[in-house]
């Protein structure tokens, strides 16, 4: 693959060509996770394109958007709705990333006003799909993310159920890259 096409940022540009990056990447949230599972996403997502990744972050956060909550759904879906316009128009190469990290700082809006913490944490799902589209490592925090919304959310065998989704989303943008 491209080095450009592999990050956008020239920092993640550099670590990725003096074979600086390392799986596991550090925890950003505390979590109750599997981590065999969340090696393995991270495999699967070093392997695709930024354009991909974002993708694949966007449409693994879409899935938390119901659980956000911030006592008015107009606004909530406003800020949803521009700040995924500003993402695939970064994919499309049609604005770079000073506009996407101004329609990131929207998204945290989100988890800002957010009414508890299971809005506040998938907002944050939310809000680092959309940064992905500046930085890859916004990718795997989104997914920690959602793993901590299932933490609150669900059972104890919640965190592999999520990063079974996650992977299976991940695996399928893995076969548009090599097809």
């Amino acid at each position: 693959m491209n080095i450009n096409d592999y990050a956008w940022n020239d920092h993640e540009r550099r670590l990725k060509e003096d074979d600086k990056i390392k799986i596991p990447t550090p925890y950003k949230v505390s979590i109750k996770d599997n981590l065999d599972k969340r090696i393995e996403l991270e495999q699967i997502l070093e392997t695709l394109p930024q354009r991909e990744l974002a993708r694949w972050a966007i449409e693994n956060a879409e899935r938390f958007i119901e659980y956000i909550d911030i006592d008015n759904e107009d606004f909530k879906y406003s800020i949803i709705q521009s700040s995924r316009e500003i993402l695939f128009r970064r994919i499309n190469n049609e604005v770079n990333d000073y506009h996407l990290r101004q329609d990131g700082f929207l998204a945290n809006t989100l988890a800002k006003k957010s009414v508890n913490d299971i809005s506040k944490f998938s907002a944050r799902v939310f809000a680092q799909a959309i940064s992905t589209g500046h930085m890859r490592g916004h990718a795997i925090v989104s997914s920690d993310y959602a793993v901590k919304v299932k933490n609150l959310i669900s059972d104890c065998d919640a965190s592999s159920r999520e990063r079974d989704i996650q992977i299976e989303i991940a695996s399928k943008y893995l076969k548009i890259q090599k097809s």
